[in-house]
C-alpha cells in the first residue's frame, strides 16, 4: 500500500505546546541561535536527534516495574545480558549509562598520543573521546559516501583500499579498526553485509581488533535484506548475527536500536581488555553488573532488543523517511540520497548555495526550521566537524541538516507538517544569511556555541 501505517496504537499521549513566530524569534535570539539552548517545551516537533527519544512499549514499561535495583548480582543486569548476547556474540557486556561512555572507557584503555584510529566515518562523541586522549581519529568512507547525490545503495562502506593503505602505513599505531553502522555522519547511509566481512579480514590480516560501532545495528541490517540480493529472504536478526560474527568488540548506545530512553554497552572478546575496561568502568560508572544504570533500566533495553528486529516496524521505518525524503526532493530541497535510516539528511551547501561553509549553511537553515515552523533539527557540518585540534577552521565534507526521526513517536501527519515548513522557507530561501560564532568552547561545539546573524 502506498500509505505509510504505523504498526502500532498510541496509548499514552503527551500535549505539544504550539508557539508564535514571534515568540521563536525571541527564543532564538535567547539561545544565541543554538538549538541546543532551546528548551522542549518550546519545540513543536523535536527532531534534533534519535537518541533516547523513542516511545517504550506497553511491555518496556511492565518491564520497568519488574526492574531489580541491587547493587551487585542484579537479576534485571542477567537478563540485560542475555538479550545482548541472543543478538551479538561477544564473551564480555560491560553495560553503561550511554554509548558514549563505552567509548570513553574503550579509549581510555588503548588510545593514547601517537595512536591512530580508522573508520568509515567516526561520530563526533567517538571522535571527542579518541581526541581527548591525544589519538587521532580518521574516516575512510567510499568515496560515494560523500557524494549527496549518489545513489549508491551501501554509502557508508569502509574504503577497503585506502584502509589496508593505512594499516600498512600506520600499523604499529593502531589498536583497533572501527566500522559505524549505519554511518549517521554521512546521512545515515548503511553498510553492506560484504564490506563488514571484508573490513574484519583486514583488519585481522594486519593484527588488529575490529570494532564496531553498532548503535543503528537493526536498521542496518534491514537495508542489508533489502539491498544485499544474497540476504533478501534471511531474518534481520539472523543478519544482524552475522554482522558482528567476525567482530572483536562493539560500542553501544541503547537508546538509538533498543528503543531506550538512557543507556548503552560496551562488548568484547578479549578477556584481558575486558578486564582493564572493567576497572575503567567501576571507577567512572559502577559495578559491572550495573554499569551507571537501574535495573529497570536495563530491563527496558533487554525488551527494547527484542522489539527492535520486528520486520513490520523496520519497514514503517526505513518508509518514513523515504517518505519525507521524496517529498523534499519533489519540492526542490535536495536531501542525501538514497534516504537513511533513522533520519532525512537536507543537503544544506547545496540548497543554499549563497551561504560559504564558513557561515555554516547548515546552522543558518535549522534556524530557518525552528523560526518558520518550531522544527528543531541538528547541523552536521562544518559546526560539528569544521573546528580542528590544532584549533583551524576548514568547510566539514558536507554541511547537511539532520531531521533525526524519534522510534514510534511522531505520525505521517507531523511528517507532513515538517515538508510544508521546508515549502514555505524554499520560497524564500534566497534571504536567509548565515552565522558567525561568537564564542565556542574547545571540543564539540555545537552543543554550546553561541552564534549571531550576519
Amino acid at each position: 500500500m502506498r500509505t505509510i501505517i504505523e504498526p502500532f496504537r498510541i496509548k499514552t499521549v503527551e500535549p505539544i505546546r504550539m508557539t508564535t513566530r514571534d515568540e521563536r524569534q525571541r527564543l532564538l535570539a535567547a539561545a544565541a541561535y543554538n538549538l541546543f539552548a532551546v528548551r522542549a517545551d518550546d519545540v513543536l516537533i523535536d527532531l534534533l536527534t534519535d537518541s533516547g527519544t523513542s516511545a517504550m512499549s506497553a511491555a518496556q514499561q511492565a518491564a520497568l516495574i519488574g526492574g531489580d535495583e541491587s547493587y551487585a548480582g542484579s537479576a534485571s543486569f542477567f537478563r540485560f545480558e542475555a538479550a545482548v548476547k541472543n543478538l551479538f556474540p561477544f564473551k564480555h557486556v560491560l553495560p553503561t549509562h550511554q554509548g558514549r561512555a563505552a567509548e570513553a572507557i574503550l579509549f581510555s584503555v588503548i588510545g593514547g598520543k601517537g595512536v591512530k584510529v580508522p573508520s568509515n566515518t567516526h561520530f563526533d562523541t567517538t571522535r571527542a573521546n579518541i581526541e581527548a586522549t591525544g589519538a587521532e581519529a580518521f574516516d575512510l568512507v567510499i568515496a560515494e559516501g560523500l557524494d549527496p547525490n549518489n545513489e549508491h545503495p551501501f554509502k557508508g562502506n569502509m574504503d577497503l583500499a585506502r584502509l589496508e593503505a593505512f594499516l600498512a602505513e600506520h600499523g604499529a599505531g593502531v589498536p583497533c579498526v572501527m566500522l559505524t553502522v549505519t554511518n549517521n555522519a554521512g546521512g545515515g547511509q548503511p553498510v553492506s553485509l560484504e564490506n563488514i566481512r571484508a573490513t574484519a579480514a583486514v583488519a585481522h590480516k594486519y593484527g588488529k581488533r575490529f570494532l564496531i560501532d553498532g548503535c543503528r545495528f537493526a536498521e542496518n541490517a534491514f537495508f542489508i535484506k533489502l539491498r544485499e540480493k544474497s540476504q533478501a529472504n534471511r531474518r534481520v536478526e539472523d543478519i544482524v548475527r552475522d554482522m558482528f560474527a567476525d567482530a572483536d568488540g562493539m560500542t553501544m548506545s541503547a537508546k538509538k536500536d533498543a528503543f531506550a530512553n538512557i543507556g548503552g554497552w560496551l562488548a568484547l572478546n578479549d578477556d584481558t581488555l575486558a578486564q582493564s575496561a572493567r576497572e575503567r568502568l567501576i571507577l567512572t560508572e559502577g559495578f559491572p553488573t550495573y554499569g551507571g544504570l537501574a535495573g529497570r533500566d536495563l530491563d527496558a533495553i533487554a525488551q527494547g532488543l527484542k522489539e527492535i528486529v520486528d520486520e513490520d516496524y523496520l519497514a514503517y521505518r526505513l518508509r518514513t523517511s523515504a517518505y519525507v525524503a521524496e517529498r523534499l526532493e519533489a519540492l526542490g530541497v535536495p536531501t542525501v540520497k538514497p534516504s537513511g535510516g533513522h533520519a532525512i539528511f537536507v543537503d544544506a551547501r547545496t540548497f543554499l548555495p549563497h551561504i560559504p561553509p564558513l557561515n555554516y549553511p547548515g546552522q543558518s537553515l535549522a534556524v530557518a526550521l525552528y523560526l518558520e515552523g518550531g522544527i528543531r533539527s541538528c547541523e552536521i557540518g562544518t559546526v560539528m566537524f569544521g573546528l580542528q585540534s590544532d584549533g583551524r577552521e576548514v568547510p566539514a565534507a558536507m554541511d547537511l541538516v539532520r531531521l533525526a526521526m524519534p522510534r514510534r513517536v511522531y505520525t505521517q501527519s507531523h511528517a507532513d507538517y515538517v515538508v510544508e515548513v521546508f515549502e514555505n522557507i524554499a520560497k524564500n530561501k534566497e534571504r536567509l544569511r548565515g552565522l558567525k560564532i561568537v564564542w565556542q568552547p574547545r571540543r564539540m561545539r555545537h552543543f554550546s556555541a553561541k552564534f549571531m546573524p550576519l
